[in-house]
């Protein structure tokens, strides 16, 4: 094939699961053209991840799909349960019950969404399609990759198994921990999938997810509960309650909940292989039995009755039931030269903290705004896209090893098996609860942690000096200028898709007085910001508005209230923002006034004078450009 046949692109994409589709949704807002290959024709209809943290309901909301995502994705998980002891009974009193409904975590959102992966795919691939410079290709398997120091060239067959080849600057693979980028290509150099966390963790579990239709007196005349005056509706929340149950049970722990929209009827039910069994044997439908169908059968004593009552088998409908093998690992390296991993093909995660697609999602919305700032600016030393590469996965290894050791430890805690260790746990539990401010904090689970902030090495993009490497909080505000207009997060004001600089801009004031003053030291910014910075797309956010004051600018806004949030639009489907603080990104900001925000909400530097904005800019480009 001659190089006249060969197309080019700024960034090619291999796979078109979460990760990858939000990579090339982020890159298609940052006007990036990329091509995204996918092996499969279809989106998978099988269930596989089913927890999606705040992160990820953050950055799913930058992509514009908040309206889908209490409508077609999923919905509030709520309250985490821990229940102990070796019965089979599901509505037994939890020994910890965190609460991720609420708004605690500091990005406006609740804690975490129990989603239906095909519909979430099916959303991100709709943004993609939105997007003029987003391209998906189906049907698409690689079968070769090399690069020099203009970029990489692709060899793929496509759906119609025709030859073709693709120029590239940059390569993301995003096509998991088999796929063909590590695997095929970079194995050979060096990058390898290593125990990324000191505990070693290794286990095989069976996942199972189910789609329940209601029973009722027709289809089951002879079901007890009827006789009592029980609903369909109530027979669905006594055998498959709301909420997720971790199941701390010695001799086989579990964990299981629905997922979903609440009309899908979605339930996953996980349990662990133990020594000896066979994972396959194990997820066979008399196995299953014998392990799940304990828990969907109540003692007839319940309910005043001489046997026992079982949910109809018949209205259960197995999605999938296979054994899945997790382990807590990571590539030594995740770039070489202009080939990228991404997502579980750079690193993989247990179950136990529903990090697997919100971590693939960080990702791609810190690996975005780099590649951007990459094809933006061709004309670097030698040198310096590995550079820029470097300091993005040393960046996303410091929250991924946080995240790692949070969700080992919550494996161990499901998992504990030792008697002494679980009286022990109950009793410092026990204690802990005594105090009503530990109590409450145990209650929300890590949530009270904070935002993230990254530590500091030479040649990350942020200046520790100037408050810089801190995730930004999100708050809900309104516009000054249309007083009786909707409530809006502060991070669709800030990175308004039609925005257009790489950076953008937020002063936040105390009072309306500081608005005039200020406006006159940002719109000098323009000179010296090379036009990554732009003082029309600055965002002002007022503390206080006082009385009076009337604004005609549309980029004037005020914080708003919790309880302003509940009765809006944005609150539909969700639960209302119980503890959120309007205050938490001024906090954060410490009293600066002027802040520059890298895309993927981090904190490149703040600070509260003429003098040191220059400074900062000045830094800013010294770092795009060394």
């Amino acid at each position: 094939m001659s190089d006249s046949e060969c197309e080019t692109t700024d960034v090619v994409i291999c796979g078109c699961g979460p990760t990858g589709a939000m990579l090339s949704a982020y890159l298609g807002q940052m006007d990036v053209p990329n091509i995204v290959l996918e092996k499969g024709t279809e989106i998978t209809t099988d269930p596989r991840g089913i927890a999606l943290d705040e992160d990820g309901i953050r950055l799913l909301q930058g992509l514009g799909l908040y309206s889908s995502i209490y409508s077609k994705i999923g919905t509030c998980m709520h309250k985490f349960r821990f229940i102990g002891g070796t019965e089979p009974v599901l509505d037994k009193k939890a020994f910890i019950e965190m609460n991720y409904g609420t708004t605690e975590g500091g990005t406006g959102h609740v804690g975490f969404i129990c989603h239906n992966q095909p519909a979430l795919e099916r959303c991100l691939r709709d943004a993609m399609a939105a997007l003029k410079c987003c391209e998906l290709r189906s049907g698409c398997e690689i079968t070769g990759l090399s690069e020099d120091e203009m970029g990489t060239v692709c060899e793929y067959k496509d759906s119609e198994d025709k030859l073709r080849r693709i120029r590239s600057r940059f390569f993301v693979g995003a096509d998991g921990k088999t796929g063909f980028t590590r695997k095929q290509y970079l194995e050979s150099k060096g990058i390898l999938m290593e125990q990324a966390h000191q505990a070693f963790y290794e286990e095989t579990w069976v996942a199972l997810n189910w789609k329940i239709s209601l029973p009722n007196d027709k289809t089951h005349p002879d079901f007890p509960l009827w006789k009592l005056g029980y609903t369909p509706e109530q027979v669905y929340d006594l055998f498959f309650p709301r909420n997720f149950r971790f199941i701390c049970n010695p001799n086989r722990p579990s964990v299981c909940g629905r997922f979903g929209l609440p009309s899908d009827r979605l339930w996953r039910f996980e349990f662990v292989i133990l020594s000896g069994e066979d994972g396959n044997e194990m997820s066979k439908p008399e196995m299953i039995k014998k392990v799940v169908f304990p828990y969907i059968t109540h003692a007839g004593s319940r309910y005043g009755l001489s046997g026992d009552v079982s949910f109809p088998e018949d209205c259960i409908e197995v999605l999938r039931s296979r054994p899945f093998k997790f382990s807590a690992r990571s590539c030594n390296r995740w770039s070489h030269g202009r080939v990228v991993l991404c997502g579980d093909a750079a690193h993989v995660f247990p179950p136990f903290g529903g990090q697997g697609i919100a971590s693939g999602f960080r990702d791609a919305a810190s690996l975005a705004w780099r590649l951007s700032l990459l094809c933006r600016n061709q004309s670097q030393r030698p040198g310096f896209h590995e550079d820029v590469l470097k300091a993005w996965y040393t960046e996303r290894k410091q929250q991924l090893e946080k995240s790692l050791a949070s969700t080992i430890e919550n494996g161990k805690f499901v998992t504990e098996s030792n008697p002494l260790k679980i009286f022990a746990r109950g009793i410092y539990l026990w204690l802990i609860q005594l105090v009503p401010a530990w109590r409450h904090e145990l209650s929300l689970g890590r949530r009270k942690e904070g935002m993230v902030r990254y530590e500091y090495s030479k040649g990350l993009p942020f200046l520790p000096e100037f408050n810089g490497g801190l995730c930004l909080p999100q708050v809900y505000c309104k516009q000054v200028a249309r007083p009786d207009g909707n409530v809006l997060f502060t991070d669709d004001v800030i990175f308004g898709q039609q925005k257009k600089g790489l950076f953008q801009f937020l002063v936040y004031v105390k009072s309306a007085d500081e608005v005039s003053s200020s406006r006159e030291i940002v719109a000098g910014i323009d000179e010296v910001s090379k036009g990554e910075i732009l003082a029309s797309e600055a965002t002002f956010l007022v503390e206080d508005m006082g009385r009076g004051y009337c604004a005609k600018e549309d980029n004037i806004y005020r914080l708003a209230t919790g309880e302003e949030f509940a009765k809006s639009p944005l609150c539909e489907r969700r639960p209302a923002p119980e503890f959120y603080d309007p205050l938490y990104l001024g906090k954060a900001l410490k009293g600066m006034r002027f802040a520059i925000f890298r895309q993927d909400r981090f904190i490149f530097a703040a600070c509260d004078t003429k003098e040191d904005l220059k400074i900062v800019i000045g830094k800013l480009f010294a770092n795009i450009e060394q």
